[in-house]
């Protein structure tokens, strides 16, 4: 009669990873109060850094709805308008909204802003923000949230994939949420 086979040696499972306590939470996994002292932990910040978190006057030109009517069909995809040609706004265009949405990547982000008329996509890119102040996409991307109201200016583009987009030169906190 063959010897049984030697019994097998139970693997021990490794107990799920806690989450480290420094280690940054998305804001969906945050409960009320953290929420509320992360944002004031935020406007804190801009205000040790010089910066106003809530702005007294911002004179934006042009809403959502106006840049839609006036760059229809007048752009190509990936196409700038850098000098003004399609718009009768002189100078800069300025927007003004809500931010309901924010995509970050590396030296890139977009942010979806809604005002009163609808929303536009605003383009952030480090080295055209660099230009003004080198310090200001790094605060962009630690100081802003979703539902914060910032104001940008810039000059329109239509992106790759055809959306109109404010390809900002500057942004200012109007209202940290």
């Amino acid at each position: 009669v063959p010897a049984p086979p030697p019994p097998k040696k139970e693997k021990k499972k490794n107990p799920p990873k806690k989450k480290q306590n420094n280690a940054k939470k998305d804001e969906s996994e945050m409960s009320i109060n953290e929420l509320r002292d992360s944002r004031l932990g935020k406007a804190t910040s801009m205000r040790d850094a010089g910066a106003e978190p809530y702005a007294y006057v911002y004179d934006p030109n042009r809403t959502a709805s106006q840049l839609a009517a006036e760059y229809n069909d007048k752009l190509e995809p990936g196409e700038e308008d850098a000098d003004g040609e399609h718009t009768t706004c002189e100078g800069e265009i300025a927007v003004a909204g809500r931010i309901m949405a924010r995509r970050v990547f590396g030296k890139l982000a977009f942010y979806t802003l809604q005002d009163e008329t609808g929303t536009i996509q605003l383009q952030f890119d480090k080295k055209r923000l660099g230009e003004r102040d080198p310090e200001s996409f790094k605060h962009l991307k630690a100081w802003t949230d979703s539902g914060d109201i910032i104001g940008a200016k810039g000059t329109i583009r239509r992106t790759d994939k055809g959306e109109l987009t404010l390809y900002a030169k500057e942004w200012t906190m109007l209202t940290k949420s």
